[in-house]
């Protein structure tokens, strides 16, 4: 077992070093002996194979009263399957030191796969075992259940899960998207082993999956690997339907009590799609607001000059059906007030006059030059192939991004900066904030 885990991180450290760069990297298209359609990155340097993989229908297909349901399936499928038990399962996965993981997102299920070459056959079988026959023993859903319920009852007094949960409520009340995607104390206790294995039926099923697959593997060879963890699933998925919106309470400042030190802050508005042809001047003016970490507007007037909070930020979020601009920071209860009025100056600086050349032209810059970062491992590059292939942005994406970036004019700034920006916030805020209220 410790000559398996220190091969194994011998070869990550070598991948991380080998990956090609983005201007190198060789995608390719294949399509499995059974028609799965997947993206390939060879990389010979290093014995690793590693998936990432996405099925249509995260979150959002919970049934309302039973919210939780697809959070749970996630932390269940390494619980047993087929013949294994969950202890046996887990085993078998340690001793080859395959990792094997799942989340959930509102739009997606998604899961990973990194194995050595050597394992690859063994850590496909499990795979295909937790997706096409997980057991959900009733003692193993209980005891991951009250693993859930500890974690939703501390939610209960956290104020960053306070903050967020009042803000997705209020933006989209009544849709899939305002629900928690954890849950809640009272839906997870309803949640059944059917319930999961229904989940499972609707979900896990060849025509809505996406599929990256990166390492020291040949066409044909992935190919095969990838029909042996997901041929032998459904072919049609049978997904609820979910309807377009909007946020809304734009304009309204919601304050929960909670007794704690700081004041946790969460504000947000309406976005921008990511197939609209604004999105990247709105990509590049949204990191001079608040999505660079130290250079950022909101950190520089927040942090830097005041010394309101340790860190303020903001970002682009789009889903399926709706897209948002989302931020937060947390700060002294008696400073919240002073914070707040910043950020919301900030915004409304940036809506009515855009941001300067020169903010615009470093931006450019830095987006440019640190996307590698997120393709410096072979399982970054997975997941970027993935979010490329969801967001359906074209099999040269990488190639064309730098251009893409170049070609935003101040004049393309300006104006999407007050399209972003203009049409208003909601407001949460959870702790005990002086002299901050709610307003409708």
């Amino acid at each position: 077992m410790t000559r398996v885990l220190a091969t194994l991180a011998f070869a990550a450290l070598a991948l991380l070093a080998l990956v090609p760069g983005a201007s190198a990297m060789t995608i390719e298209k294949i399509v499995s002996p059974a028609g799965i359609e997947a993206w390939l990155v060879r990389e010979k340097t290093v014995p690793l194979v590693t998936l990432n993989y996405a099925f249509h229908g995260g979150s959002s297909q919970d049934e309302p009263d039973k919210t939780g349901t697809a959070h749970l399936t996630a932390d269940m499928l390494d619980e047993g399957a087929g013949d294994l038990d969950g202890k046996t399962f887990h085993q078998r996965l340690e001793n080859r030191a395959i990792e094997l993981h799942f989340r959930v997102g509102r739009d997606e299920f998604r899961g990973s796969l990194r194995t050595l070459n050597e394992h690859r056959d063994e850590a496909f079988e499990l795979l295909r075992l937790a997706l096409t026959a997980p057991r959900f023993d009733a003692g193993a859903v209980e005891m991951v259940r009250g693993q859930e319920l500890s974690g939703l009852r501390r939610d209960t007094t956290n104020p960053n899960d306070l903050a967020s949960r009042s803000w997705w409520q209020t933006a989209f009340p009544g849709h899939p998207y305002g629900r928690q995607s954890k849950g809640t104390l009272e839906s997870m206790a309803r949640i059944t082993a059917d319930d999961l294995r229904d989940y499972v039926r609707r979900v896990f099923a060849r025509n809505e999956l996406t599929v990256s697959i990166v390492g020291d593997v040949d066409a044909k060879t992935a190919g095969e690997l990838i029909d042996r963890a997901f041929g032998g699933l459904p072919a049609k998925n049978d997904l609820k339907a979910v309807a377009t919106v909007s946020p809304g309470g734009l304009g309204r400042r919601i304050v929960i009590d909670v007794n704690v030190p700081q004041a946790v802050v969460t504000f947000g508005g309406q976005g921008i799609a990511r197939n609209d042809p604004d999105f990247m001047a709105a990509y590049v003016v949204n990191h001079i607001l608040g999505g660079g970490s130290f250079t950022s507007r909101l950190y520089k007037e927040v942090r830097e000059k005041r010394g309101l909070a340790y860190g303020v930020s903001d970002s682009l979020v789009w889903l399926k059906r709706t897209a948002v601009v989302i931020g937060g920071t947390a700060t002294r209860a008696d400073r919240t007030g002073d914070a707040l009025a910043i950020i919301e100056a900030e915004i409304k600086r940036m809506a009515e006059n855009g941001p300067t050349p020169e903010e615009l032209a470093a931006a450019k810059s830095f987006l440019k030059g640190s996307y590698a970062l997120s393709l410096d491992s072979s399982g970054k590059i997975a997941a970027q192939l993935t979010q490329i292939q969801l967001d359906n942005l074209g099999i040269d994406y990488i190639q064309r991004r730098g251009a893409m970036i170049d070609a935003v004019t101040i004049a393309d700034a300006k104006r999407v900066a007050k399209r972003l920006y203009g049409g208003g916030l909601l407001v949460t805020v959870a702790g005990q904030p002086k002299g901050v209220t709610s307003s409708q």
